[in-house]
C-alpha cells in the first residue's frame, strides 16, 4: 500500500526519540486494538475520558477516512445489487405463476364447479410457487458458494493493487448473513406470489368451461 508505505517505517523507538529530542520515557502515542469494530466509537470515548487535557485520541476511521469511505461505497453497492436481484426474482416468479394459472384455468374452473373455494385453490399454487422458489434458492446457493470457495482457495479473480489495495477479491464466509439473505429472499418472493394468485378469484368457471 504505497499511501502508507511512503509515510510510515518500522524502526527502533530510540531513533524517533533522538530525531524529536524526546526523553527516554516519552512516546508519540499508543495504538489500541479492539476485537469488535462496532465498539470503536464507544472505546474511543472511554479512553478519551481518562486522558489528560493535553492528550487526544483518534480512531482508525479518522486517520484513514478514504479507506472507510471506499468500504461504505462497496456496502452500498452490495445493498443495491441485492435489492435489484430480489426485484428481478420476484418479477420472474410472478410472470411464471401467472402463466401457470392461465394454463391451468380449465382445471381451476373444474375445481370451482366441484365446490372448491378460492382459498384452497390458491394454496395449491402458492405451495407450488414456494417449492420453485426453494429450488431456485438452493441452486443459487450451490453455484454461488462454489464460486466463492474457489475464489477463497485459488484467488481466481484479480484486482489492480493500485486502486483496491489488494491483489485479488477477498472472500469472507459470514454464515449468519448468508442464512439471513436466503430466508429473506424466500419470504419476500413467497409473499409477492399472493398478488398473481388473486387472479384465481376472478376466473368464472361457467365462462371458462363454456369457452373450453
Amino acid at each position: 500500500m504505497e499511501d502508507i508505505d511512503n509515510i510510515y517505517s518500522l524502526c527502533d523507538i530510540r531513533h524517533i526519540r533522538k530525531l524529536n529530542n524526546w526523553k527516554d520515557e516519552e512516546i508519540g502515542g499508543y495504538e489500541v486494538s479492539i476485537h469488535d469494530l462496532a465498539t470503536l466509537e464507544e472505546t474511543n470515548e472511554l479512553i478519551r475520558a481518562i486522558l489528560d487535557i493535553h492528550q487526544d485520541t483518534k480512531t482508525i476511521k479518522e486517520i484513514y477516512p478514504q479507506i472507510f469511505d471506499w468500504l461504505n461505497l462497496l456496502n452500498m453497492n452490495v445493498t443495491i445489487i441485492l435489492i435489484l436481484m430480489v426485484i428481478v426474482a420476484a418479477v420472474n416468479m410472478i410472470t411464471a405463476l401467472l402463466i401457470i394459472i392461465l394454463e391451468k384455468s380449465h382445471l381451476i374452473a373444474i375445481l370451482k364447479s366441484f365446490g372448491s373455494k378460492n382459498k384452497s385453490i390458491s394454496k395449491i399454487f402458492l405451495y407450488n410457487a414456494a417449492f420453485l422458489i426453494a429450488l431456485g434458492v438452493m441452486a443459487g446457493n450451490l453455484l454461488g458458494l462454489s464460486i466463492l470457495f474457489l475464489q477463497y482457495e485459488f484467488h481466481l479473480f484479480k484486482l489492480p493493487v493500485e486502486s483496491y489495495y489488494v491483489s485479488y477479491i477477498p472472500v469472507l464466509f459470514n454464515w449468519s448473513q448468508i442464512v439471513l439473505v436466503n430466508v429473506g429472499t424466500f419470504i419476500i418472493c413467497t409473499l409477492i406470489m399472493v398478488f398473481p394468485v388473486l387472479l384465481i378469484s376472478r376466473i368464472d368457471p361457467i365462462k371458462t368451461l363454456r369457452f373450453e
